[in-house]
């Protein structure tokens, strides 16, 4: 016997108050089909009611809206709350949370939380497998709806076992992923894009740690490249080492030294510097 989904908490938060949304979704993929144009930002709760860089969360929506030419300062002290009683109304042991600001009108925010679902813990013990992806992605600094919803169909075309596609310009520049930010270790060296992608808050935490650990060059990778190690960021998955792309082992095909310092090293700083919601 197949157990119906249960109904996660939404709301959308006005300059008067909390209103109830006009559907009911099971899932953030489930509400996806509800979404307006806009753009948004997904967190995750750390001991049920903790929150990592939050505010940076808020300045980098604020940012995204204006790229879009979207007018808009968010009330942080309400959203606060109003996401307060999500996750208390939830009850998840974690929750994944997301804010969208649509387009019209900008002053009606849509806040909705899941149950947040750590990543495999075979993923990370022993690796991602992931594709290249030549698709180019509009106003990449932007975190946009637009986007969540064309990617879907990239994301979807995947062969089984892969966990997530580099996305690749024509010189062969492995930028971003579909939904991360993506990283190369070459001689002892960490590799990532500094532009022409989103600029991902994980990508703040990691970039922040890596200081004491290796030096960066800010510069991508490339397909041409010989790449020791090689790894993603984002808010809801942390680090995840990667171990192969387009079929082609990673450094020894397994996760690398660095990855895993850096990783070790991200876990600390989002336990020691989380702050209740």
């Amino acid at each position: 016997m197949t157990i119906a989904a249960l109904p996660i908490p939404t709301c959308i938060l006005t300059p008067h108050g909390i209103e109830p949304t006009p559907y009911v979704a099971t899932s953030f993929t489930d509400a996806a089909s509800h979404d307006p144009l806009g753009v948004y930002t997904i967190g995750r709760t750390y001991q049920r009611d903790h929150v990592l860089l939050f505010d940076d969360h808020l300045e980098r929506l604020e940012q995204s809206a204006a790229l879009e030419g979207i007018t808009i300062t968010v009330d942080r002290p309400a959203l606060r709350n109003a996401l307060r009683s999500l996750i208390e109304q939830g009850g998840y042991p974690d929750s994944r949370y997301k804010i969208t600001v649509p387009t019209d009108p900008p002053q009606r925010l849509i806040l909705a939380v899941e149950p947040f679902k750590p990543v495999a813990a075979e993923i990370i013990a022993n690796g991602a497998r992931v594709v290249t992806v030549h698709r180019a992605r509009p106003n990449p600094a932007a975190k946009t709806s637009a986007w969540a919803q064309a990617r879907q169909s990239t994301v979807q075309s995947f062969p089984a076992g892969i966990y997530e596609g580099i996305l690749v310009n024509d010189a062969g520049d492995l930028l971003e992923g579909t939904s991360c930010n993506f990283y190369a270790v070459i001689g002892g060296t960490l590799r990532t894009a500094m532009q022409g992608v989103l600029e991902g808050i994980s990508r703040r935490t990691l970039l922040k740690v890596a200081a004491d650990i290796l030096p960066l060059d800010p510069r991508p990778a490339n397909v041409s490249d010989t790449l020791d190690e090689a790894f993603l960021t984002s808010a809801g998955r942390g680090l995840v080492p990667i171990v192969e792309i387009d079929g082609k082992a990673v450094g020894a095909g397994k996760p690398g030294p660095y990855t895993l310092r850096l990783r070790e090293a991200y876990e600390r700083f989002a336990l020691a510097n989380m702050e209740k919601i």
